[in-house]
């Protein structure tokens, strides 16, 4: 089998409700990426990527031109067994991680059809029939914050982030986290979130005073060493996101010791084949893990639920469905959540089918 075209389409995203985090951030319409492998024997495989502006190193028009770049590689080569092609990619292209996250989605995709299995049978096996989810709740004020909160617990959710900073004041924070806690009352998992955006100083005001109400706090600085200090300022458990990317600085986390959690995101790593290694890193040491990624549609979505779906569920703390969030679909057949949890597809590879006809014409086309 060889890859005879690769497909490009840019798809803007809408969110149901304008996301807001620290430091001024939104998501209101993002672009993302989605990409189709075509090959000789007709089988073809789907990927998608959808950087949020401003949160990493990565943009959804980066990614055809590394695609331009990696042509030479990709074309008539064997797309089954992703993890040989795309160490040749990182050989022949360094670094872009987020534009491969989506190539390495699609190989996966053919190497599931080919295989005939769900993909979370070639990622380990399937270890839960549905994961939990957790719903992450834009940073408003503390009064709706807390309506939404409840509107979810009403839905089944048992797990709540809670964005803050986007108001400058350590004060409304507590405020925030304090409401969304009174709302879902004791038991479900409660998590304050500011995507970098806190000095050591403030998140430690906050979370000093909310450390009687049962928190964790997430990547409250933009860095692990600030992570830490804050760790052990306060007594609360730590969440890293932004921060964990690679081997190197899961490793540096977790010696550190503020990665109680980390958020496992395919674009941060660079898609299925690298977010495989992180995890079974974190089982080694001990870190309870988000799957997810950064925002999309059911693509990545269907993605990042097989590798939920074949991690030991004692150390999975929740997963996501993006697709949930945004509009609009972009396959009729991709998950949903039930009850505050959601199930990967089981038909093989991603097990979706997306809508050919609703991309309309691709933006890029290589042969």
């Amino acid at each position: 089998m060889k890859i005879t075209r690769l497909s490009l389409w840019h798809i803007p995203l809408t969110s149901h409700q304008t996301y807001h985090m620290a430091g001024g951030k939104t998501c209101d319409t993002v672009e993302s990426a989605v990409l189709r492998i075509e090959t000789d024997e007709g089988v073809a495989g789907w990927g998608e990527v959808c950087p949020i502006p401003h949160y990493l190193p990565a943009y959804a028009r980066g990614v055809g031109p590394v695609l331009t770049e990696l042509a030479p590689v990709l074309l008539g080569a064997d797309p089954v067994g992703p993890e040989a092609l795309m160490d040749r990619a990182d050989a022949f292209l360094q670094g872009h991680v987020y534009a491969k996250s989506a190539l390495d989605i699609a190989l996966w995709d053919i190497t599931g059809k080919v295989a005939g299995l769900p993909l979370y049978s070639l990622l380990g096996g399937r270890q839960s029939s549905d994961m939990p989810l957790y719903h992450s709740i834009t940073c408003v004020e503390p009064d709706e914050m807390a309506r939404i909160a409840a509107g979810t617990h009403n839905q089944g959710i048992r797990q709540f982030q809670v964005k803050l900073g986007a108001s400058g004041d350590w004060q409304t924070d507590v405020e925030r986290l304090t409401k969304v806690r009174e709302a879902v009352g004791p038991g479900p998992l409660v998590y304050g979130d500011w995507n970098c955006g806190a000095t050591s100083l403030d998140a430690t005001r906050v979370g000093r005073a909310v450390a009687h109400l049962d928190v964790m706090l997430e990547q409250p600085c933009a860095t692990i060493a600030d992570c830490a200090r804050v760790r052990a300022a306060t007594g609360l458990p730590i969440k890293l996101d932004e921060n964990a990317h690679d081997t190197a600085s899961l490793l540096e986390g977790h010696e550190r010791g503020c990665m109680d959690a980390v958020a496992i995101k395919l674009s941060k790593f660079g898609g299925l084949s690298a977010s495989r290694v992180a995890r079974d890193l974190c089982l080694h040491l001990g870190a309870k893990m988000c799957i997810e990624d950064t925002w999309g549609s059911d693509i990545t979505t269907a993605a990042l639920l097989h590798l939920a779906a074949s991690t030991p569920p004692a150390r999975l703390l929740n997963t996501c469905d993006l697709s949930g969030y945004v509009g609009p679909r972009l396959a009729s057949d991709g998950p949903v959540r039930k009850n505050g949890r959601i199930a990967p597809p089981d038909a093989p590879g991603l097990g979706i089918n997306p809508d050919a006809k609703q991309l309309g014409q691709p933006d890029l086309v290589l042969e």
